[in-house]
């Protein structure tokens, strides 16, 4: 396996692996861990055993430590046996694993050979989401992966550097939050007020560059993020098309949506948006007043309100940093090549890796 671990974002000391030390870690990890049954041996793929250490600075106690706590709370909650139920008025009935296999099996035959650069977008875990939006339909479904997929290989968004969006992000109006909620999920902030510019083309860019970079630092059980909306400024046709990029090329990567202090004309405006939002999207997004208290329930039960920073009722003070913030993304365009090298092994064995571990 081919990755090239980046420096983290402790503040300890941390170098570059070789592959051959990275190697050695994943090993002696497999090695303190131990056997395991099947169903948790999917979750010590080298990708997850990677992330492990990344997250603990690379210390094999400490990341052995933390994947075991993982692996008895996997063994007692029994999340694989949790299925999902939609939200849509169609009968609907859980799947079984060989259902669901099944499926997978059957959209990625109709798919057909991808080249690699694609195939990675044809994991399990992203071809259920797949499904997911359009209620387990395998045509529907495949219907809309196909068009993702002729979508990416025209735009090439795993292309997009800050270098060439850094002038559409140096305002602030979309931003990947220092902070992630009491779920672990990314939280990317929009403010639509600090629009800097006309060109819808060069905000979608920008906008899907953010949504990169969100899936990038999400953590192994998360595949959903937040969004945090300041709604002092509103364009119909951006949103529009934000809309369309969304739902039709990132299903189910929405996990809520918080609309910070609506103006008194929004209830128009989202008569006007909520047509172009399908029903479990309309249900994810949350109204949020700063002088409401049921309002200032959600958050508090959302967010760590001493990092939550002030613009949104928080505490923290973190804000939006042109410079520190530009000198993050540039870390993380340098992560990118190694998570997809990743996620194209995932993808290439699907059968050794588990949906929740994938973010692809």
């Amino acid at each position: 396996m081919n990755v090239d671990l980046k420096k983290s974002s402790s503040n300890s000391s941390d170098t570059s692996l070789t592959n051959e030390e990275q190697e050695a870690k994943i090993t002696e990890i497999r090695r303190l861990i131990g056997p395991l049954p099947e169903k948790l041996a999917i979750y010590c793929s080298d990708a997850a055993i990677i992330r492990y250490l990344r997250s603990r600075n690379r210390n094999v106690k400490k990341a052995t430590k933390m994947l075991k706590q993982t692996l008895n709370w996997r063994a007692e909650y029994k999340q694989e046996e949790i299925r999902w139920k939609s939200s849509s008025n169609s009968s609907d009935t859980s799947l079984t694993n060989e259902e669901q296999e099944a499926k997978i099996t059957e959209i990625r035959r109709l798919i057909g050979p991808l080249p690699e650069k694609l195939a990675i977008y044809c994991s399990d875990a992203a071809i259920i989401r797949y499904l997911r939006s359009r209620n387990r339909n395998v045509k529907k479904a495949t219907k809309m992966l196909k068009q993702t997929l002729n979508w990416r290989a025209e735009y090439k968004q795993e292309e997009i550097r800050w270098e060439e969006v850094a002038h559409e992000g140096e305002t602030g109006k979309i931003y990947r939050a220092n902070y992630a909620d009491k779920h672990g999920r990314t939280v990317l902030v929009m403010r639509p007020s600090c629009q800097n510019n006309k060109s819808t083309k060069g905000q979608i860019r920008h906008l899907v560059y953010c949504m990169e970079n969100a899936i990038l630092n999400l953590p192994a059980e998360q595949e959903q993020m937040v969004w945090l909306i300041d709604l002092s400024h509103i364009s119909v046709r951006v949103t529009r098309e934000t809309a369309h990029v969304l739902q039709e090329h990132y299903p189910e990567r929405l996990g809520v949506a918080i609309l910070y202090n609506p103006p008194k004309f929004f209830e128009p405006f989202w008569k006007v948006a909520k047509p172009f939002l399908e029903p479990k999207t309309q249900n994810k997004v949350k109204f949020v007043y700063s002088d409401d208290v049921n309002s200032k329930k959600i958050m508090e039960d959302l967010f760590d309100m001493e990092k939550l920073e002030c613009a949104f009722g928080g505490n923290g003070d973190s804000g939006f940093n042109i410079s520190k913030f530009a000198e993050r993304m540039k870390e993380d365009d340098r992560r990118m090549p190694a998570f997809r090298s990743r996620e194209t092994t995932q993808a290439a064995a699907p059968s050794e890796t588990t949906p929740i571990l994938c973010h692809v």
